[in-house]
């Protein structure tokens, strides 16, 4: 089930499907039967067809509109100018301008590079970025993660490689749904049971029980009807389609509708610090020259060097925002900032080369460390500028690392930050934060914001390379610092085997691994390309806060249907368990089409739609078949039960056939009624008047209509 299906693939799916088809079926036997009043059923099928088609139809004008804003575009060059279109209009031999946070849509060539580094994982499966120079090849699907670039387009489409490849490694793991795929098991071994009891149902009644052609063809209905759970599926595709349309009118776009039941049951939430604590602005509080180095002297390396990139972040920004843009000194070389890297450097003509990062990265000086860490553990962020002999792409290959100064920078927290971490730990979600900056530096900021358990941090260096014994510890954290976007993707997949549900905010390049291997993956629509096409769900708003209603209502959506799931069940197993035993005992079976749909009309479809309306966001735990299982199988053997004592005494008791037929009704309804009370509890007033009111018509039908449903009138048989 997606988001962005045709019109005619909407209303193929709500018509042409195996129940539907299954309906037309029984309905044409009914037909033979010349019993015509037993074909109701068949207006509520195609009222839920025309429900699910129109709702879904509302949804997706809505979805389209919503979708613009995160469509993917492409930057090209024309006339030495760059338009941005959309991707559908790109052509073979086209120049498209990237940068870092861009997802390719073409295959290309590069044309141009400046530092210019891809991650190739969602096609390889290598996490390891790969320098891209002039004249090598770019892959659709893979990513930029550090410098500029320009390339020629090969290929568009359907040609490729991407599109070729189908479901290989760029397939992101889809939302998972225990509802879903318990439903779908449900479906499954019903729809096996169907035809052979079926079939078994209609001999019995026809050839041992002697039952004329017409009333063996409508009791063989009646069984076979009941057995058919067709109304869950319809609330399962219809309450996913409106939780799509609500949480869209939150700002928030839904790329796969499995999406809203991982959020619901999410229990772990992994997020950066920028952008969710953190306002994402930051401001240069001071600088600590180091040594003998003059401040005119750092001053003058910086306007160079901050103003050596095309693509900034929030870091550079500030940096930006501090030094002059006077560029002293020709630039000879440079190296851009990525997550895997951790530093960025350039190389100067008169002035040698310099780096820019972690000071306990790129330093080993205990004293600098020392001082860096004094401030980061205040929540500061640091920043180290330091000369090195040449520049290199890894840590590793640098040498001769001199420390320049210190740079200390400060983050705004968000106002509202502490709140939202409150209602998160009200909702029995834990928060974990995974980082690029010092761990000492977000656990300062996350205590100040609030987050429960900030003051258990480490630094991912010191996490274990063995997956087994990550396991064992990603629990004892709550601050996870300098993390690489290969470890953010192994502490998603470790919580998850402890049996979590993992969700994961980014925006970034360096989130991609981890977003497409959560439970269910977030991203901020001003984030990078990537990141939007990875995930689940995007925040159309950028507003981490707006996840307090998104949940509410992605468990509100949850929660119903686990509530109501119950009814629909009840009438499955008894159907199934009915037709079973009526087969061994060779007897009537005890319902006609009609009655059925009196009890599912007024204890099954009226209260399943108005309870679906409530706002109740307390999903259960414990797991949905075995919550639904816990109300449906005893009132199912418990209508059973009553059912077949009604059989055995009907002998003794010299009870006529319509006699059977009256008390089997009432006991059916009254169960069934039985099961909505325990559904509604605890009871409100709404849910009081709704527990009267479909009792009220029940027995308003079954007093008023006696004939039309086979019964006695009540007053006989009182």
């Amino acid at each position: 089930m997606n988001t962005s299906r045709t019109k005619g693939q909407i209303i193929l799916s709500h018509t042409i499907t195996y129940f539907n088809l299954l309906n037309l079926v029984l309905a044409g036997l009914v037909i033979v039967s010349g019993q015509y009043k037993n074909m109701l059923f068949m207006g509520v099928v195609i009222a839920n067809s025309l429900i699910g088609i129109i709702q879904e139809l509302r949804v997706k004008r809505l979805i389209d509109a919503l979708s613009v804003i995160t469509a993917t575009k492409v930057k090209i060059v024309r006339e030495k100018s760059l338009d941005l279109i959309p991707i559908e209009e790109l052509r073979t031999g086209d120049i498209i301008e990237i940068s870092t946070g861009d997802q390719l849509v073409a295959d290309c060539v590069v044309t141009s590079s400046s530092g210019l580094e891809l991650n190739e994982s969602l096609l390889t499966g290598e996490s390891v970025p790969v320098l891209k120079k002039k004249g090598d090849s770019l892959l659709s699907g893979t990513f930029v993660t550090a410098g500029t670039g320009r390339a020629e387009v090969i290929h568009v489409g359907t040609d490729n490689y991407a599109s070729q490849l189908v479901a290989k490694a760029r397939t992101k793991k889809r939302a998972t749904s225990e509802m879903q795929n318990a439903i779908k098991k449900i479906i499954r071994y019903v729809s096996y049971a169907l035809i052979p009891i079926g079939l078994l149902l209609f001999y019995i009644q026809y050839i041992k029980v002697g039952a004329g052609l017409s009333d063996s063809l409508v009791s063989t209905v009646a069984g076979v009807l009941g057995m058919i759970p067709e109304g869950l599926v319809l609330l399962t595709s219809v309450s996913f389609i409106l939780g799509v349309g609500r949480l869209a009118r939150k700002k928030a776009l839904v790329q796969e509708m499995e999406a809203i039941e991982a959020l619901a049951r999410v229990n772990v939430l992994c997020l950066d610090k920028t952008g969710t604590i953190t306002t994402g602005r930051l401001t240069v509080d001071s600088i600590l020259p180091l040594s003998h180095y003059a401040d005119s002297t750092i001053e003058t390396i910086m306007n160079g060097f901050v103003f050596a990139f095309s693509e900034t972040n929030a870091t550079t920004k500030a940096l930006q925002d501090y030094f002059k843009d006077t560029r002293p000194y020709e630039i000879i070389d440079s190296v851009p900032f990525s997550s895997q890297r951790k530093f960025m450097g350039v190389t100067f003509t008169d002035a040698g080369s310099f780096v820019l990062g972690a000071a306990d990265f790129l330093c080993h000086d205990l004293s600098v460390i020392r001082t860096a860490q004094r401030y980061e553990k205040q929540g500061y962020r640091v920043l180290l500028l330091a000369s090195c002999d040449s520049l290199c792409t890894s840590k590793e290959g640098l040498s001769g690392v001199t420390p320049y100064s210190l740079f200390i920078l400060s983050d705004e927290i968000k106002q509202d930050a502490p709140e939202i971490f409150r209602f998160f730990s009200s909702q029995g979600v834990d928060i974990k934060i995974i980082s690029g900056d010092s761990a000492a530096t977000v656990s300062a900021v996350g205590l100040r914001a609030g987050v429960h358990g900030a003051e258990h941090y480490i630094d991912a260096t010191e996490l274990p390379h063995d997956f087994t014994a990550l396991c064992e510890i990603v629990n004892n954290y709550t601050i996870f610092g300098r993390v690489s976007p290969e470890q953010k993707q192994q502490l998603v997949k470790a919580l998850q085997h402890k049996g979590k549900i993992v969700g994961m905010v980014g925006d970034g390049v360096n989130d991609v691994l981890a977003l497409k291997d959560s439970d269910c993956g977030i991203a901020m629509a001003n984030g990078s390309d990537a990141a939007r096409q990875t995930a689940h769900i995007v925040l159309l708003d950028s507003d981490f806060s707006s996840m307090r209603n998104i949940v509410k209502e992605g468990r509100t959506v949850i929660a119903n249907i686990e509530r109501v799931s119950a009814l629909y069940l009840t009438k499955t197993i008894y159907s199934i368990l009915l037709c079973v035993l009526f087969i061994i005992l060779r007897k009537n079976y005890p319902f006609i089409p009609i009655q059925l749909s009196l009890i599912g009309a007024t204890a099954i479809g009226l209260p399943s739609f108005l309870l679906t309306l409530e706002q109740n966001d307390k999903v259960t735990t414990g797991g949905f078949f075995r919550h639904v299982l816990r109300i449906s199988l005893p009132a199912a053997l418990i209508l059973t039960a009553a059912l077949l004592c009604i059989q055995f005494l009907a002998s003794p008791l010299d009870l006529a056939p319509i006699m059977i037929s009256t008390l089997n009704l009432l006991i059916g309804g009254i169960v069934s009624l039985s099961v909505v009370a325990i559904v509604c509890r605890p009871f409100t007033k709404r849910r009081a008047a709704l527990c009267i009111g479909i009792t009220i018509l029940f027995f308003g039908a079954v007093l008023l209509m006696p004939k039309f449903f086979n019964i006695l009138p009540l007053w006989k048989i009182m």
